[in-house]
């Protein structure tokens, strides 16, 4: 049986954090009503297309159920309540006071139900002088100094390629913590209001950062810290054929054998690391990527080859992992991998090809 089965979750949610979330608990087993305006999630309008959504659209929110009501109406509410009233889960991302407004905040509904975990999920949490401000992922991640960590050797910052802050900082932390509020009912029979601040939760993600600010007023820098491009042993360095080498041999041993392989033993005691640095650079920029990762292969150097996701996902360790065995099959017959999640394979359901819903596709069959 999957751990989730039998709880049932009424999912307000749009776009990313909220759908990520109610995936993975409908991977477990959870029975997810997600509930849409009448136009629907924004994220089904988006390109490119999967059959008559997005793919977005598709990969997030496979195996669910789709409702459409419109929220400004009485009697809809007060279905809603209804629906509430056997529910174990609501999950929301409107900005604070919203649900409230509409009826369906926390305090009204947790008297319906008492036993209900109630998870907002916003960008700056429930409260403080920020909870009112529209912001999106790269808003939380410089407000927060992760993007200013992200600094090339100018010192400006790069344009991070993924959501840190929705998934990370978002979904994930509302999963964890929707998971841990079931536990505490199963312990105390009471529910709970989970409030998850995305900018909140990218502050863990940069424990190193807090730690050397706090004890030594050592605050990180952009190219100047461990992992943010002040070591050699912590560095991208470009090949002959214009490929990239992720070098990472921190640790003594695989430092050594880092330094064996490129026939620098004599970097080792160097405490120039800008001068180690240039050196490794021009040592590497002389062979091709191909020739480095058989010489780095022979030792464990902690060196990978940086590539395309194209590349990524046809990569033998991932393919014998199984992590695109299981697909996604839209109404038009059109189908693809289904997007892997943290869910174990152990947890996850027996079947295999569970389409995402058309919009409205369950109305009539929950709010009978």
């Amino acid at each position: 049986m999957q751990p989730l089965k039998g709880i049932k979750v009424l999912d307000f949610s749009t776009l990313l954090p909220g759908p990520m979330c109610t995936l993975m608990l409908a991977e477990a087993g959870a029975d997810v009503i997600k509930i849409e305006r009448s136009a629907g999630d924004e994220m089904r309008a988006y390109t490119p297309k999967f059959g008559c959504d997005s793919v977005n659209f598709a990969l997030l929110n496979r195996g669910k159920k789709s409702i459409v009501a419109d929220l400004k109406s009485p009697e809809i509410i007060e279905q809603i309540k209804s629906l509430v009233r056997e529910a174990d889960v609501v999950v929301e991302q409107f900005r604070p006071g919203v649900m409230d407004r509409l009826g369906l905040g926390y305090t009204a509904l947790s008297t319906i139900n008492p036993q209900l975990i109630y998870c907002s999920i916003t960008g700056y949490g429930q409260s403080g002088p920020y909870s009112q401000i529209a912001a999106h992922d790269l808003n939380y991640q410089a407000q927060t100094g992760m993007l200013n960590l992200a600094g090339d050797d100018s010192g400006k910052p790069s344009l991070p390629p993924m959501l840190t802050a929705d998934l990370a900082g978002g979904a994930y932390p509302a999963t964890m913590n929707i998971l841990l509020g079931l536990r505490k009912r199963d312990l105390d029979g009471t529910g709970c209001h989970i409030d998850v601040s995305m900018s909140d939760n990218l502050f863990p993600l940069m424990y190193w950062g807090l730690g050397n600010g706090w004890t030594a007023n050592q605050w990180p820098t952009p190219g100047s810290d461990l992992v943010t491009g002040g070591s050699p042993r912590y560095q991208v360095y470009q090949t002959s054929d214009n490929k990239y080498l992720a070098c990472a041999p921190i640790e003594e041993k695989f430092w050594v054998n880092f330094l064996s392989v490129l026939g620098a033993t004599a970097l080792h005691h160097e405490e120039n690391s800008a001068l180690v640095k240039a050196s490794i650079a021009k040592i590497i920029a002389a062979q091709t990527a191909k020739y480095w990762m058989e010489q780095f292969s022979k030792l464990d150097t902690c060196v990978s080859e940086i590539v395309g996701l194209e590349h990524a996902v046809q990569d033998p360790h991932f393919i014998a992992r199984g992590l695109f065995e299981r697909s996604i099959t839209s109404a038009q017959g059109i189908t693809m991998a289904a997007l892997p999640t943290s869910v174990s394979k152990v947890f996850l359901a027996e079947v295999k090809n569970e389409a995402s819903p058309e919009l409205g596709q369950h109305t009539a069959e929950i709010l009978k």
